[in-house]
């Protein structure tokens, strides 16, 4: 055994501090933004191949993207029993689907600009309010929609807070999370979400959005 890397009594592992320090900030989640934790951000470079020969075991990919510095883990598709990630998400519901895919677009715009992408309250409610279900008038409940669907995306750290309140920055790992081949493709699914809405009045707005629920 390599008395070097043996880290507390009974440990079989053969992985250094640093590495298995990875694996836990990557099973933690959401993300790591390699920016803001440049260490780890190495250590994942160096030993993203043994990261993810471990992580293949539990069924799990490392994404990585040099560009924005963000790695995340995400589910590997496989049609099999007990395959499903080991802690399963709460799907996002339709507004959250819906402000997370029109900020995927605003990231993508700003892409190479070398600013921020932000988004206030305010301008968050009116992304909502263009997609507000057909004969929908409860600004109480729009407003509710609002602050759960921004709390959600917070939860997530898919858009951060600032020194401003109600102001928040949009996370690149948006554009991992919600990995479109082309954000021309997002219109067309936004559409497909609003006319559901026309097609199932009678359900609740806050029904998962099925294709999106993996969103980590």
């Amino acid at each position: 055994m390599n008395t070097e890397r043996t880290l507390f009594p009974g440990d079989t592992g053969s992985f250094p501090l640093d590495m298995r320090q990875a694996l836990v900030r990557l099973l933690r989640g959401p993300y790591i933004d390699g920016t803001a934790d440049p260490a780890l951000w190495t250590t994942i470079l160096t030993h993203a191949v043994s990261l993810q020969q471990y992580l293949s075991e539990i069924f799990l990919l490392l994404s990585v993207d040099t560009e924005r510095k963000i790695a995340l883990l995400t589910p590997a598709e496989i049609d099999s029993v007990h395959t499903q990630p080991i802690v399963a998400r709460k799907p996002l519901r339709r507004e959250e689907t819906l402000l997370a895919l029109r900020l995927r677009v605003l990231l993508d715009r700003h892409a190479g600009s070398g600013t921020d992408v932000s988004i206030s309250r305010d301008g968050a409610r009116e992304i909502l309010a263009e997609h507000r279900q057909p004969g929908a008038v409860d600004d109480k409940r729009m407003d509710e929609q609002t602050d759960a669907a921004l709390a959600r995306l917070l939860n997530l750290k898919l858009i951060l807070p600032t020194e401003l309140s109600h102001e928040y920055r949009v996370s690149n790992a948006l554009a991992l999370a919600l990995p479109f081949d082309s954000i021309e493709q997002i219109p067309a699914y936004l559409a497909a979400l609003d006319q559901s809405a026309t097609d199932a009045l009678d359900l609740e707005s806050d029904q998962p959005a099925e294709p999106l629920q993996e969103i980590f």
